[in-house]
Parts: C-alpha cells; structure tokens; sequence
C-alpha cells in the first residue's frame, strides 16, 4: 500500500479542527456566568450571547422578535396567555461536570422562571446577593400569574394584567434557560454556587476555563441545535485599557477589539490590516443624580448641576464628536422620542442663581462616581470625571472623584450608597421600557438598578400604563409624559447617544457590531 504524503493527509483532515481560534479583546471581567443575578452588559457578553439561549430572540435586520427554543407562539385573545412551543431535540451542553439525559423541556423553562419569580423556590431563596434584578426591575414578580408545563413541548404563561411588552423583554439576557436537571444536580450535592462558575445552557459555545481579568475560553458546542459555530474555539482576552486592545490587534493577538477609542477607530479606519465595524447604538451616557442623597434631593440643585455642565466639551474630548447629545432617556430614531423637550444648555449664571433659590448660596460637597477603564458608554471615565468635576466647581460644588472597579461600582451604586455616578444604558429589543422600567420605575429602585433612586407615582403609573396596551399611539403619549417629567425633574444628566464600533483584523468575516451592545460569534472567523 502506498503511504500518503503528511500534507495530503493533512488536507484530508476536517477543516474545523484546523481553524484558526477567534480571540476577542473584551474591556473586562464579567460579575459571574448565572446572568440571572447580574445586570451588566460585559456579563451578558459573556454568558447569555455564547454559553445560553432564550425562547425568543431579536433579529435586529428586521427589527423584530423571531423564534429561537420556541418555534412559534400563541397570544389569547384577551393578551393574558402566551403559550411557547418548543423546538424538538434542542440538547443542553455535556461537559465535564453534567453529562444531561435528556432534551429540553418545558420543566426547564418553568424551573428557569420559578427560581426568579416564586419565593418558594429552593433556588430564589439562595439567590446571590444581588438577588434577581432585571426581573424585579422589570416588574415580573407582578406580572407573571403562573408559568405551568403543558406538556413536554409547550409551556403557557399566564399573565395578572396584559403587557404589550412581554415578549420582548423574553428577548433580554436574564431570561436565558436554564436545565432545571443540572439545577437539580447541584441542589443535591450542595454544590448550588457552582451554577455560577460552571454554567450548562444550550448556546453555541460551552465554556472551558475562566481566569479572572485573563482569559475566558470557549469550546464549540458540538451539540448545538443552530447553524455550527465557524470556529471551534472562542477566546476572550479581557484588556480593560481600551488602547491596548487596539494595539492588540494591530500586533495579531486579537482578531476583534471591542468597545474601542473613538481616536483609535479614525487611526484603524486608515489602516488596510484592518477593519472598523459601527452601527448607531441603541444606548444612552447619562450621569445618574441620587435623588436620596441631600441636596440632590432637590429638583433645583439638580437642574443647576445639569446646567453647569458643558457637554459640548465633553462630547468632543471624550468622544471625539462621534456620539450625538443626549437629552432624553433613549436615542431620537426611537418611537415616541419627544422631541419638544428643550436639552439643559451651558449655563453657569442660571446654575449659580438656581442653587441660591435652593438655599446653596455658596454651594456643596459631594462626589463622583466613575470605573477606571473605558467601555462604549465611557471612552474615557478619568477625562469625563475631571471635566464634569471642573464645571461643577464653578458653581462652588466640590466634587471629589472616586474611581471604583467596575464589579464593585455596580454593587455599591445599586444599594444607593452613590452621589453623582457616571453610567450607561444598553437596550435590548428597541422598545422605549428597554429604558423606562428598568431606570425609572419604582421596582427598579428596589432592584437597584434605577440609578436615580427616584420613585413617583405619577411617573410610576405612565410606565405602567405605556407597558399595558399594543396601542403604540396610546403608549407614545403616556411616554411622552413620562419624558417629561424624567426631564423637568431632572433625574439624571443625559450625556451623549455613542456609536456602537469593534475594530477586527482584515482578515474576520462575518463579525457585527450590534446597536444594543449583544455579542453574536456564531458565523465569524478570521481567515
């Protein structure tokens, strides 16, 4: 028999196991992989987007909700009963530590929202200690009458009150689904914290390894019920300085950079060996004014710190004039944006005369809040602090800077112990309560994530009302409204409206940037 050349028999082997890993250089370490108990973007990035999947995602090409472990779903006539029929044969990932005995099923979308939204449950009762906050924030708890197990295939919802808005937020992260087998695997051993460092879903990639601020690594999941990955290994190369991770691909050992320098995406444009990849965020920079902090519990110390800050100033040095300036809660192309609402101008003698009508003659101290490294939100968090805390001075408010690690920021700023903090928003599925619910309701203040710690009823009732009708008329008033009074109250100082970019090697294909701020490896390669 005639022995083959090395070459000719390596020509014959499978081009997968040849292919070239994808490493992305991402801004920093994610809070954990549960994504249930956290509300960061870099967290979902790193859990929901590769290891899970929800019953329904957002095609953002057609700007709509589409099937993903649902097939098809059903809407009773009275818009209280959505009932998801699952798609047949989706396998849970097989890993080193959980070897699954069957597909999914409808236990594992009961199991998944049980544990955030009935007490009773074993598992929402060793919730971690930030307990379940985009469910709490988005109201669920409420909403939700029951979630009940047809049969194997289908699942029916069974909502208090109806909710044009249901759907969608089934898009969003947190409502990823879990394998109530693997939940019960834990729960037997005594091993329940470990469903945060070893997570089973039924996404594209199967997580390997992590090491905190290093390396996350990924392996393809061969059991994927999708289109396969076209790479069967994903690194994440967490590099919180956002110039490293452009040097980092220029020098090849980062296929993707993300959350890039407006500065270092003009140098990559003019670069051939590489490429620059933008979308117009659907995201908003704000600075959030904790409204149960004295005196910022006055609408006129809140006004003044709004007008005293020159965003102009800020735009061009921290983004570079690539974000648009922010006036209300969501960006202008959003359905019910009111655009009769007047932005704060730069106006120091009006901020100076508010604060003495105030009773702050002389002004006060107080601090700033902001992370070390950049992000998409905050190109440049020391500049940001330094130029609000100039402006601020000239109205005689002292402001000290405090620069906190991201993990602990958002721990910390969501039990209320912030003044000023600078802060970003990333929406999910297009929708205004993207923003509205979790921001500037009174359960997201229970939650947490409502920035502003600000809780009225009548703002509180226009949200609720704007979530209860599909009449889009209807909840652009009761929006419009609630802009309104998020404006003349002036809860928070809105920033700037970014553009979502990633710069990659020349040679990755597939890669998007998306306008929420989602990660999607499931066609890329880099050649």
């Amino acid at each position: 028999m005639r022995v083959k050349p090395l070459a000719v028999l390596l020509a014959l082997l499978p081009a997968l196991s040849l292919a070239k890993p994808l490493t992305v250089c991402t801004e920093s370490s994610p809070d954990g992989f549960d994504v249930v108990q956290y509300n960061s973007l870099v967290t979902t990035n790193a859990s929901a987007d590769v290891i899970f999947n929800t019953l329904v995602s957002y095609d953002e090409a057609q700007k709509k909700v589409v099937p993903s472990l649902a097939d098809k779903w059903d809407v009773s006539g009275d818009g209280l009963t959505y009932t998801f029929h699952l798609r047949p044969n989706v396998q849970f990932q097989q890993t080193d530590y959980f070897k699954p005995t069957r597909p999914l099923t409808a236990d594992d979308v009961v199991f998944t929202f049980s544990r955030m939204l009935d007490a009773n449950n074993p598992w929402h009762k060793i919730a971690g200690p930030n307990g379940f906050p985009h469910a709490q924030s988005m109201g669920l708890v409420k909403l939700v009458k029951a979630v009940t197990k047809v049969d194997d295939s289908t699942v029916k919802f069974e909502l208090n009150e109806p909710n044009a808005t249901f759907v969608p937020v089934l898009t969003m992260g947190f409502a990823s689904i879990y394998s109530a087998e693997y939940a019960d695997q834990l729960l037997k051993a005594g091993k329940e914290t470990e469903l945060n460092g070893k997570p089973v879903g039924t996404g594209p990639f199967v997580l390997k390894s992590y090491t905190k601020d290093a390396l996350i690594r990924y392996d393809a999941n061969p059991r994927y019920w999708g289109p396969k990955p076209k790479v069967d290994k994903l690194i994440y190369a967490i590099t919180p300085d956002a110039t490293v991770r452009a040097q980092k691909v220029r020098a090849r050992e980062c296929d993707i950079a993300l959350s890039p320098k407006p500065q270092d995406v003009a140098a990559a444009k003019a670069d051939k060996a590489l490429k620059v990849v933008e979308a117009p965020a659907f995201m908003t920079a704000f600075v959030a004014l904790n409204t149960e902090h004295k005196p910022l519990d006055n609408e006129k110390v809140r006004q003044a710190l709004n007008l005293a800050f020159d965003r102009t100033t800020y735009l061009k040095t921290v983004f570079d004039n690539t974000a648009q300036p922010a006036t209300n809660p969501y960006p202008p192309n959003t359905w019910s944006y009111d655009k009769s609402i007047v932005p704060y101008g730069y106006n120091i003698e009006q901020a100076k005369k508010l604060l003495r009508d105030a009773g702050f003659p002389d002004g006060f101290k107080t601090t700033i809040w902001t992370r070390p490294t950049g992000s998409v939100l905050n190109p440049n968090p020391k500049a940001s602090a330094e130029l609000l805390q100039a402006d601020l001075a000239k109205i005689g408010v002292k402001a000290d800077i405090k620069v906190i690690e991201w993990g602990q920021l958002i721990k910390d700023a969501k039990q209320g112990q912030h003044d000023l903090l600078f802060m970003g928003w990333a929406g999910d599925n297009g929708d205004p309560d993207n923003y509205l619910t979790p921001l500037f309701s009174c359960n997201a203040v229970k939650s947490g994530i409502n920035f502003s710690r600000y809780c009225d009823p009548q703002l509180d009732k226009l949200i609720a009302d704007g979530r209860s009708t599909a009449d889009q008329a209807k909840r652009a008033k009761d929006y419009e409204a609630a802009q309104k009074i998020i404006h003349d109250e002036a809860l928070w100082i809105p920033l700037g409206y970014p553009t979502a970019a990633a710069i990659t090697r020349a040679n990755v294909s597939g890669y998007r940037v998306s306008p929420f701020g989602r990660q999607n490896f499931d066609g890329v390669q880099a050649q």
